[in-house]
């Protein structure tokens, strides 16, 4: 057996931490080898492979789709040496630093809530919480989960479902004192309806028209990117927003937000998913612990 088949896993290890820390120097730092070594050794692993993993031309490494799927496979190889060795010895350890990705409407409302458990469950886990309602590369973001809301476009990545959530039409008391409480569709043209800045699976509103759904077009007026924007605008009485029934449920209770056309609701629900690296694998044993627990606890 040579020496390059003795190190594989070596390659790979090296090749990982390239991708997942951002860069060559980062990597060898944890590797505890020079750039230059690190960039040597990813060359005569290209070499090797007959294949270009990285484009080099950019500031930040940008994998080619070779290197995507030479990442996605050895991510998995070396997460199942690691699973190998943990049998062996005394039995997996929940330990390490997890980076997760959420919307800030979902972590503030379901996850935020959960986090003190989970962390007393698992006290050598340490947490890392990014809130965007855009959605990420992972790789690029070097996210382990990342929180989804709607339907999943097929990928290499995986997901478990958490639960769904009908959305509901909002607005403050004193929006609707002051422009009235619309008993209608039409009505909707004269009020403010704060929409979202990004491109979503549905346009618009959908509302029961004549029995039949019928999608409201979205407004122009006021936009912002993301869920937690729009409920503190619709707080502040700027206008009528749709939002998941989780984030407005205390408002609601405490009368700081008012249903409004529910008797023309359709009953549409949006599904979240806990959404990750990987084809069904071995996880680490901390991400493994972190998805079966936000299935077992989060309720929508």
């Amino acid at each position: 057996m040579s020496r390059q088949e003795i190190n594989r896993s070596g390659e790979m290890e090296v090749f990982v931490r390239a991708v997942e820390l951002g860069g060559f120097t980062a990597a060898a730092t944890a590797c505890r080898m020079t750039p230059s070594a690190v960039s040597k050794l990813i060359t005569r692993l290209e070499k090797r492979l007959g294949s270009r993993l990285i484009h080099r031309s950019t500031r930040r490494l940008q994998l080619t789709p070779e290197g995507c799927a030479f990442f996605e496979r050895s991510v998995a190889i070396l997460a199942n040496i690691a699973e190998a060795e943990r049998h062996a010895s005394a039995g997996e350890q929940v330990a390490g630093h997890i980076r997760i990705n959420t919307s800030g409407s979902f972590g503030n409302h379901v996850l935020a809530p959960l986090i003190p458990g989970f962390m007393a469950l698992h006290p050598n886990v340490s947490l890392e919480i990014f809130h965007t309602d855009r959605i990420v590369d992972l790789m690029e973001e070097r996210a382990d989960v990342a929180i989804r809301a709607g339907p999943l476009k097929s990928s290499s990545l995986t997901a478990r479902k958490l639960g769904a959530t009908r959305n509901i039409i909002v607005a403050s008391p004193d929006y609707l004192r002051r422009h009235g409480l619309p008993r209608s569709s039409a009505e909707l043209a004269k009020h403010c309806r704060i929409g979202f800045a990004y491109s979503r699976t549905i346009e618009g509103w959908p509302l029961l028209v004549d029995s039949e759904v019928a999608t409201i077009p979205a407004a122009r007026s006021l936009q912002v990117g993301d869920g937690e924007a729009m409920r503190h605008l619709a707080l502040a009485g700027a206008g009528l927003a749709r939002l998941a029934a989780f984030t407005v449920k205390s408002d609601i209770a405490a009368g700081r937000l008012q249903p409004v056309l529910e008797e023309l609701n359709p009953g549409d629900t949006e599904e979240f998913h806990a959404v990750y690296i990987g084809q069904g694998g071995p996880l680490p044993a901390r991400v493994r612990a972190l998805l079966d627990f936000l299935r077992e606890n989060v309720s929508l």
